[in-house]
């Protein structure tokens, strides 16, 4: 069996400044992480392979520095490492890059189960996982809180906000994951020491080495941009409610609750 898991580095959401000035985020100096999501998704790959002997491959794309990302993942257990990175590649958005994935799995090929995060913290669309099924051409469960190989086939319980729904598919799947699926573990020593030892353990695919339509991807082939983006500012107002005595004061308070309507 062979798992590809598909991992995305992101900045620490608690670190996040925006560019005033051009709406950008500042990357610079702010620490990135692999998306929690998409751990979850490597997390259950390296379950399924305890049990079946599985080899995991992790596909990550975005920058040279992704490359730390990937290794994470490698110390963590995966077998295999490619980056997807071209200048080519820069501006997309979830369509151009699903487009992209897409053509990099084909590329690596051979799986039975592609595993993503639900969705990336930096964007909350949730709609790269499926776009890559789709351009795949293979089934799809989404929002997976429990999953079991059962007869060949997957068997999924899937979080709604109406309730778990059961699902069972052929193989290849494309699955996204969710929190609830498990909690991710540490990677070993000796498995850290092996993916960040001198030895160059991630390959690096281009434009050059994926059959895309070149009108499809970076910023020109993204058929959605970023309007804008910003910081939501937060403000705080208060009232001094005075009094002769505390009871006073507290008649005053009760009383401007009920101005506010708040009792």
């Amino acid at each position: 069996m062979r798992i590809i898991v598909c991992i995305k580095q992101v900045p620490d959401t608690n670190e996040v400044r925006i560019n005033k000035e051009t709406g950008t985020l500042i990357r610079d100096g702010v620490p990135s992480i692999i998306n929690p999501d998409d751990m979850n998704a490597l997390e259950e790959a390296l379950r399924i392979k305890d049990r079946n002997n599985a080899e995991i491959v992790v596909v990550s794309m975005g920058p040279p520095q992704a490359k730390n990302a990937l290794k994470e993942a490698l110390a963590m257990g995966a077998d295999k490492a490619y980056l997807i990175s071209d200048r080519a590649f820069g501006g997309s958005d979830t369509w151009a890059t699903a487009t992209i994935i897409s053509a990099a799995i084909e590329k690596i090929g051979g799986y039975d189960i592609i595993l993503c995060g639900r969705q990336a913290i930096d964007g909350d669309t949730a709609q790269v996982g499926p776009e890559i099924a789709e351009f795949l051409n293979i089934p799809q469960i989404t929002y997976a809180k429990e999953l079991e190989i059962k007869d060949s086939k997957i068997i999924v319980t899937r979080y709604t906000e109406f309730g778990d729904l059961v699902y069972s598919s052929e193989m290849p799947v494309l699955l996204t994951a969710i929190k609830d699926l498990n909690t991710p573990r540490y990677p070993e020593i000796k498995k850290i020491y092996e993916a960040y030892s001198g030895e160059e353990n991630v390959e690096v695919l281009g434009l050059d080495d994926l059959d895309v339509d070149t009108t499809q991807i970076g910023l020109k082939g993204s058929p959605t941009n970023v309007y804008k983006s910003f910081v939501p500012v937060k403000e705080k107002h208060f009232e001094m409610i005075n009094g002769l005595t505390d009871r006073e004061k507290a008649t005053n308070l009760f009383d401007k609750l009920i101005e506010l309507k708040l009792v």
